[in-house]
């Protein structure tokens, strides 16, 4: 099959890596940029554990100044795949969530005491859900540092618009519901709405499949919120089709 891969670099070449070794034909058009927040504090006195929702927190923090202090607290990853990579970082106290930020939240608070100090949720400019208010409303102190902002795309490649208009593009993966939104924005944008409707999108969660709603597109969500389970839904079309 070939997938359009949205992700951000390094992650889209990772993911397409993945996917050509599974005998589909990837498809690069990165629909956010990573641009990283210099000199900003960690505030991690009094701080009983640290958050991570994104692996691109996790590469920001490995050249922070505060990273020694960090690794001494324990940290709390959104996913399995998070996990790993502060595990790799250097972390030795890592607690894996289900998914997202919703059950992550929900972790936390089955799981620590708001008496016993701050979390520190190391966060990009715009996130998915709002975990300071869902923490807060538990009685926790959540402090929040921007560590990254993520910039959208104002256009897709030439190359990938002309796979498209040709029919020949098969689905799309869909990470978060901002990629989702992005995309269907750009579909506009292009005047591609008709083409975009014969994509299959493969989506991480139902918030995901919600944000491409507009494009009217078959909308595939991942059982479980993990690139494994996004991967699993390809093969499975492949050997069906």
């Amino acid at each position: 099959m070939r997938v359009l891969v949205t992700r951000p670099e390094p992650d889209a070449t990772r993911q397409a890596g993945r996917l050509a070794a599974r005998g589909h034909e990837p498809v690069l058009a990165p629909l956010l940029a990573i641009e990283w927040a210099s000199g900003v504090p960690l505030e991690l006195d009094g701080a009983q554990a640290l958050i991570v929702t994104s692996r691109n927190a996790l590469r920001a923090l490995a050249s922070h100044r505060d990273l020694a202090a960090s690794l001494q607290l324990p940290l709390f990853a959104v996913g399995e795949a998070t996990a790993k990579a502060a595990t790799e970082l250097g972390f030795t106290t890592v607690i894996a969530g289900p998914g997202t930020g919703e059950e992550l939240s929900r972790l936390i608070a089955r799981t620590l005491k708001p008496n016993a100090g701050a979390l520190v949720h190391l966060a990009g400019e715009t996130v998915a859900f709002d975990l300071k208010s869902a923490l807060q409303a538990k009685g926790f102190t959540l402090r929040q540092p921007v560590l990254y902002r993520a910039v959208a795309a104002t256009r897709l490649p030439e190359s990938v618009l002309s796979l498209l208009n040709a029919s020949k593009l098969d689905g799309v993966i869909l990470m978060s519901p901002r990629t989702a939104a992005i995309f269907a924005a750009l579909m506009v944008r292009h005047g591609a709405l008709t083409q975009a409707s014969r994509l299959d999108c493969y989506c991480l969660s139902a918030a995901v499949a919600q944000a491409v709603e507009p494009l009217r597109a078959r909308a595939i969500v991942a059982v479980r919120p993990y690139e494994d389970d996004i991967l699993a839904l390809l093969d499975s079309d492949a050997a069906s089709s």
